[in-house]
């Protein structure tokens, strides 16, 4: 099956770390990852490449054991993948719960710094941000926007308030105007569709734990795109709820099957302290 985009092998690779190492203490066998990654459609040299790449990047660490090379996580993946876990599990795709509040976050950058001015767009969007407008960018909730902006260098160009909307403002509309609502629930839908035939169907035991990876994977990077607008202002037809309710149907119904095929395809050892 084709996902609504080419998924990446390390979005790929994250989600298959997430599923077998976060929490468990333990480094798995590169031969096990190819394994795996081959019945995705990966091949090996794009498999170890990933590997190698997310080394080079402090996502991954590597521990010998005789002569196999076994992977474990480090800090910053171990950050990484506790976020996605809290962003599908904990958090997830509906905002019933909404105060009123908005995080309201102004800038003025210079012209010559289109680079800068570009990277914290692309930031502020990732973290929920919608433009307001040109140097005013608004999300809902209280989102703490303080390490983005330190890290991007830009502290000092920046001024972020809370705020609640006057009683008078057409809050539907603002967020019409200020967020791709038909390309998100474009990405919901279509997730939906690819999905919900496998709320009553099961693979063979061989394919469970590569769909459940596919199907993790896909849905992480829908609800990243979605700032979690209050459900009371979206349209009555917004298709979160449904796709929230297909995935975790048919993640549970391939759970069985893919446990059962990583206690086969996978040789974990013990991580051992790192110097």
């Amino acid at each position: 099956m084709t996902g609504e985009e080419s998924l990446r092998p390390q979005s790929l690779m994250l989600t298959f770390l997430g599923d077998q190492v976060l929490g468990r203490d333990v480094c798995v066998y590169s031969g096990s990852v190819i394994d795996v990654f081959a019945r995705a459609g990966i091949g090996e040299q794009a498999t170890r490449s990933t590997l190698s790449r997310m080394v080079g990047r402090d996502l991954l660490r590597r521990q010998r054991e005789g002569r196999r090379m076994y992977f474990g996580l480090t800090e910053r993946s171990e950050a990484v993948l506790r976020d996605g876990e809290q962003r599908i599990w904990q958090t997830g795709a509906v905002n019933r719960h909404w105060d009123g509040t908005w995080t309201l976050l102004g800038f003025s950058l210079p012209e010559s710094w289109q680079r800068r001015r570009h990277d914290l767009r692309s930031q502020l969007t990732w973290s929920g941000f919608g433009p307001l407008f040109n140097g005013l960018w608004i999300a809902p909730g209280e989102v703490d926007v303080s390490a983005l902006v330190a890290e991007l260098g830009l502290s000092a160009h920046v001024k972020v308030f809370r705020a609640h909307a006057d009683t008078g403002t057409d809050i539907g509309q603002m967020i019409e105007e200020t967020w791709e609502l038909s390309d998100l629930a474009g990405r919901y839908q279509g997730f939906v569709g690819r999905w919900q035939p496998w709320e009553d169907a099961l693979p063979d035991a061989g394919d469970a734990l590569v769909l459940r990876l596919r199907l993790q994977t896909e849905w992480l990077q829908i609800v990243r795109r979605d700032p979690r607008l209050p459900v009371g202002h979206l349209p009555d037809d917004w298709p979160a709820e449904q796709a929230e309710k297909t995935f975790r149907t048919v993640h549970e119904r391939l759970s069985p099957l893919a446990h059962e095929a990583s206690e086969r395809l996978l040789d974990l050892v013990p991580a051992r302290p790192q110097a």
